[in-house]
């Protein structure tokens, strides 16, 4: 008896362990179990993004060789839409555009030669380039311009020419300037010269606050001109700057300088920056600058008919008032066709073409869905 009663707890303790093992195998498996499904997991993950990757890559490829076999076919069809898609990108326009127009192009008699193509190119670019063409309803309006941009982009000395062609039609006593770039070393002072030699009072401004004062003040003037502080597009000040001047109490028209030498990315920024985002009036229109200095007018004809943004005047020199024209379609379209010669390394040749049309149709964040045709 006593032997069996010894054994009853070696028993039990052997069967507490034989728990707590059976417990821990247990863990072991959930545990290898779990691990198992984290790799596997992991694995599909890894497997998905490769497959992903490959497919981006594999549709790029197709659709690169895709553009390919359509340039070739375009180019066996007619070598008229071949010549022209290099023309147009050669002058600087938009692949969305440059593809819209010779997508657009008409059979037959319509366009049998390059200079056909060319001339009916012009046509539709004509009808949507938004072009002021007489400044008589402008002058004749009057009232408060504020001229806008970036820096370097020609704001004073354009608006010493505006201030000097307004002066002619109607009187340095109708005529006044005001100036918010006080940052700017020079940049009062260069507008104060002009404005003696013209006998045009120049005031300053700092805030909404001394601009609507001003503004109550000049009243009585035809046309008040606004020299802007100039900024990049990508400063956040451009926004306060805005918001200054719909805060005065007064209706000022903003009108953009846009200069014709940078590239199309840029002008597209410096259109988007400076545009409103609702609340205040949207830009008046614009004004063309660096006309001398540029190679080809496509990149900014393209962002101003994007856009739908009237051209009022053209800036081509740094004579004042000589080189301010009022804006003309025919001269600008003329100017943009008059593209650098085969010889310029940044004209594309028959190879580059696939590619251009394939990676840069997309590029542009505005669309183009209101081009007209005929």
């Amino acid at each position: 008896m006593p032997a069996a009663a010894a054994r009853a707890p070696d028993t039990n303790a052997n069967a507490a362990y034989a728990a707590k093992a059976a417990e821990r195998t247990r863990l072991s498996a959930d545990a290898a179990a779990a691990v198992a499904d984290a790799v596997k997991s992991r694995i599909e993950r890894i497997v998905n993004d490769t497959v992903m990757q490959e497919l981006g890559e594999l549709r790029g490829m197709m659709e690169e060789q895709f553009d390919s076999l359509m340039w070739h076919d375009r180019q066996r069809r007619s070598a008229v839409h071949g010549a022209l898609t290099k023309h147009l990108f050669a002058a600087g326009f938009s692949a969305q555009l440059v593809r819209m127009l010779v997508d657009n192009m008409p059979a037959g008699d319509g366009a049998q030669t390059f200079e056909q193509a060319a001339e009916w190119a012009q046509s539709v670019l004509a009808s949507n380039l938004p072009v002021l063409e007489s400044e008589d309803a402008l002058m004749e309006r009057g009232g408060v311009f504020a001229l806008m941009g970036p820096t370097g982009v020609g704001k004073t000395t354009t608006t010493a020419k505006l201030a000097a062609r307004c002066v002619m039609r109607f009187g340095a006593s109708k005529v006044a300037l005001l100036t918010t770039d006080s940052y700017r070393i020079g940049g009062h002072e260069q507008l104060r010269i002009f404005g003696k030699i013209l006998g045009v009072p120049v005031h300053a401004v700092k805030d909404a606050g001394d601009l609507a004062l001003a503004l109550s003040e000049l009243r009585n003037k035809h046309i008040v001109l606004i020299d802007t502080i100039g900024m990049s597009q990508r400063d956040r000040a451009v926004s306060d700057q805005i918001a200054m001047l719909h805060g005065a109490n007064a209706p000022v028209q903003r009108l953009l300088l846009l200069n014709a030498t940078s590239h199309g990315d840029t002008l597209n920024e410096v259109v988007q920056a400076y545009r409103s985002a609702g609340e205040h009036p949207d830009l008046a229109g614009c004004i063309l600058t660096k006309l001398d200095e540029a190679t080809h007018l496509g990149g900014v004809l393209d962002t101003v008919i994007r856009y739908k943004l009237p051209i009022h005047y053209v800036s081509t020199g740094q004579k004042v008032p000589e080189n301010l024209y009022v804006a003309s379609t025919k001269f600008l379209l003329k100017s943009a066709f008059c593209v650098p010669r085969d010889g310029s390394p940044f004209v594309p040749q028959d190879e580059d073409m696939p590619t251009l049309l394939s990676a840069l149709t997309a590029r542009s964040t505005a669309e183009l869905h209101e081009v007209r045709f005929g």
